[in-house]
């Protein structure tokens, strides 16, 4: 079931709350404990390459965009 799906499915079930909370119970998205889906950057969302060193957790498009104010400088 893809993402688009999933949101669609919930708005429909918003106004029965019964048949909502059936629907989670047998068929909510797993949570993800490893994987490229288990850890996504906390600026934008994206789940591709990370920068987690110091506790970032940014994707790297938008480490390059806040390493100045963060406090990197860059050398070359």
């Amino acid at each position: 079931m893809t993402a688009s799906d999933w949101k669609k499915l919930m708005n429909q079930l918003k106004n029965k709350p019964a048949v909502a909370r059936k629907f989670m119970k047998h068929n909510k998205p797993k949570d993800r404990k490893f994987g490229i889906a288990a850890q996504k950057c906390e600026r934008c969302g994206r789940y591709g390459a990370r920068v987690s060193q110091y506790g970032l957790n940014f994707c790297r498009q938008c480490f390059r965009e806040v390493a100045e104010d963060v406090g990197f400088k860059k050398y070359s």
